[in-house]
Order: structure tokens, then C-alpha cells, then sequence
């Protein structure tokens, strides 16, 4: 006859039969363990409940027999409990750090020198826009000393013409507007304005700060520029989220409600609950609540509401993490199901950095879908 030693703890029932057994290494005396639902438990210490049981390995039935354990055996057998659920929980968290650690998953280079290489081509296409186009730099749009735009201008004299309001990404606490004019260098030639949205950052800025500051941005883009004759998005992951936040945006709190005709979302988060117990939201400190009232997934309804007529691009890396691309293949589905004007593109051969890197290339998929969008391809 096998013993078995039955356990429930903190009164948690675990789903295994009685003779589901396993080696119980703590406990010598016993040849097997299994933990079952169906017997009447004994308080121990740490709330821990013990009944010895007879039957077979095969299957039999337990009589209820209590066995007592001394306080010793109680607590050696929590502490191996706990440590096992400590060790699983840590290793989850490892793993949803890694997934939200878009740099150990680029197929080109090492994570340090791929962060490195994104700012240098984000800096240097930034050089080369300033050069081509005409510029209005730090021009503000709220009185937080983080409210401000830069525009990049086409020489063209018709007033007649499609402005980008581009939103960068950084994770909410890195990056600027000041590296954000690369996508103007393909986009002048073709008569298109181009706006860099400069926002607070966090420590200094919070997820409920950002969302009202892009918004407002937007809002006093089209107060200024009232000539133009098609608004577009465009956000790189936490610039995509912002952007995504902006489509969801109710304006009947504005002065104005902004016609956005298209927007790109590259590489976006879309549901913000995930990150909460990453390494992200150590300078955000976001609580469940914030995060909620900030998921794009979570405001379909008021995006349809909102945005209805936008052509949307839900736009995903190759080389994202697996968590990424189920980030935006499950937001494309959700905003197809509900009908708007949504297609997914997955870019071959891209990671979740030089996805948006290329945006300076005017042979880039992207880029010519986006002129496509705007009737100048």
C-alpha cells in the first residue's frame, strides 16, 4: 500500500487527483505526495492542512485519516511550496521583461549597440531634414516647457498641402523631438509638412500627462495650420500608443475635432496592463487604473466614435518579440472586427528599430505606402 500525503494550502484547492503522485523530496517517510480536493483538510501551522490517505497509485480512494505534522515539518513544507511559486513568479517576470526588451530581439547586432545605432540614424536623418526643408523649431503648442513642435516645411509656395504629425517612441522616458525629423528628408520632395512632437517625458512626465499633451499638440497643429488638406499620424512603439490614444481621443473636451485621414502605428503597445511589473513602469509608476484608462485595446468603441473615416496601418517588425506582434495583431483585430479601415503590414527583415529607421529611405515599403495613402505615390 502506497501513502500518499494529501495538501492544501492557505485553503487554495489544486486541480490534481489523489492519484496523480510525485516524489516529495523534503519527507523521506513518505514515498509519495499528491494533492487532492476531495478530502477534509486539518489547520496547521501557516494554514497548511495535512490528511494521510491509503489506496493505490492507480487510484484508490483516501480514507480520512488525519495526520499531524510538527511545526518543523509544517514549515519546511511551506517554505519548498512558497520557494517553488517564488521561483515560477520570478521566472515569469523574467520572461515578460525580455519580451518587453525590444532590443534583445534585433536579428542585426548585440541590444546596446542596436539602442546606439537607433539614435545615430534617427540624429543623422534628422541632420539631413534640417538641411532640406525649411524649419520652424520649438514652436509651442501648450506652456509646459515640454510643449513644443518642430515643423519641417517643403519649399513649395501652394498652401495646399498634407502634413505628418509624427510622435516618437522611447518608452515614454527617452528620445525627443529633437531626433525626430528623419521622416521629413523623403516626405519634402513631395510637398508634404512634416510636425516632431516634443512631449514630457517620464520621470518628469506621466502616462496621463503625455496622452493630454499629444492630444493638445494635435489640436493646436490644426488651429495653426487650418490650410492643410489632410492630417496624418504617424508613432513609433510608445509614439504608437500615443498615436493610438489620440484616434481614441473624445473631442467634444476640445475646442476642435482634428480630421485625421490616415495613421501609422509602427511597433506599438496597445495594452499597457503587461509592462505594469516591468522594468518600464519603474520611472512611469502607473498603476492598474492608469494603465486601463490608457490602452488603446480598452477604447475601441470611442475610436470608432472618434476616427471612423481614418485608413488606419497597424504596421509590426519581423524581428518584434513575440509579445509585440501579439500587441498588434491583436489591436488590428479588435479594430477590425469593429469595422474601421484597418490593414496589418509585416515588415520583412525588420526589427523593432530600423522599422522606423527607414522612414528616411523613399524606396522603404513603408514610406511609399504612407505617400500611397496620401494620393502621391
Amino acid at each position: 500500500m502506497t501513502v500518499h500525503i494529501c495538501i492544501f494550502f492557505k485553503e487554495n484547492i489544486f486541480p490534481l487527483p489523489c492519484h496523480m503522485t510525485q516524489c516529495f523530496p523534503l519527507f523521506p517517510c513518505f514515498d509519495h505526495y499528491s494533492i487532492s480536493p476531495i478530502f477534509p483538510t486539518i489547520k496547521g501551522p501557516n494554514k497548511e492542512a495535512v490528511t494521510r490517505c491509503s489506496g493505490s497509485s492507480s487510484g484508490g480512494r483516501c480514507a480520512a485519516a488525519p495526520l499531524r505534522w510538527s511545526a518543523d515539518h509544517a514549515a519546511r513544507c511551506s517554505a519548498w511550496f512558497h520557494g517553488r511559486s517564488a521561483l515560477r513568479t520570478v521566472r515569469v517576470l523574467q520572461e515578460l521583461e525580455r519580451q518587453y526588451s525590444p532590443s534583445r530581439w534585433s536579428h542585426r547586432m548585440s541590444a546596446d549597440d542596436v539602442i546606439k545605432a537607433h539614435v545615430k540614424a534617427l540624429k543623422e536623418g534628422t541632420e539631413r531634414a534640417r538641411d532640406l526643408a525649411q524649419t520652424l523649431l520649438n514652436v509651442p503648442y501648450g506652456e509646459g516647457d515640454g510643449e513644443k513642435l518642430d515643423v519641417y516645411i517643403p519649399k513649395t509656395n501652394t498652401l495646399d498641402v498634407h502634413l505628418v504629425v509624427y510622435l516618437h517612441g522611447g518608452y515614454w522616458q527617452f528620445l525627443s523631438k529633437e531626433e525626430s525629423g528623419f521622416m521629413a528628408v523623403p516626405l519634402i520632395d513631395k510637398g508634404v509638412v512634416v510636425v516632431a512632437v516634443g512631449y514630457d517625458i517620464a520621470p518628469k512626465g506621466n502616462m496621463d500627462l503625455m496622452v493630454s499633451q499629444v492630444r493638445r499638440s494635435v489640436v493646436s497643429v490644426v488651429q495653426q495650420y487650418s490650410h492643410i488638406s489632410g492630417l496624418y499620424l504617424c508613432g513609433h512603439s510608445a509614439g504608437a500608443h500615443l498615436a493610438a490614444m489620440v484616434l481614441s481621443t473624445d473631442w467634444s473636451q476640445y475646442s476642435i475635432t482634428p480630421q485625421i485621414k490616415g495613421a501609422f502605428l509602427v511597433s506599438g503597445i496597445y495594452d499597457l496592463q503587461p509592462i505594469l511589473s516591468t522594468y518600464v513602469n519603474e520611472p512611469l509608476k502607473m498603476t492598474e487604473e492608469v494603465a486601463v484608462r490608457n490602452s488603446p485595446s480598452k477604447l475601441v468603441p470611442q475610436l470608432k466614435l472618434s476616427s471612423s473615416s481614418c485608413q488606419i496601418v497597424v504596421a509590426v517588425a519581423e524581428h518584434d518579440s513575440p509579445e509585440f506582434r501579439k500587441q498588434s495583431e491583436e489591436y488590428y483585430k479588435a479594430l477590425e472586427q469593429s469595422g474601421l479601415s484597418v490593414t496589418m503590414e509585416d515588415v520583412a527583415n525588420t526589427d523593432h528599430f530600423n522599422i522606423i529607421e527607414q522612414l528616411v529611405d523613399g524606396e522603404y515599403h513603408l514610406t511609399k505606402l504612407l505617400l500611397k495613402m496620401m494620393g502621391k505615390n
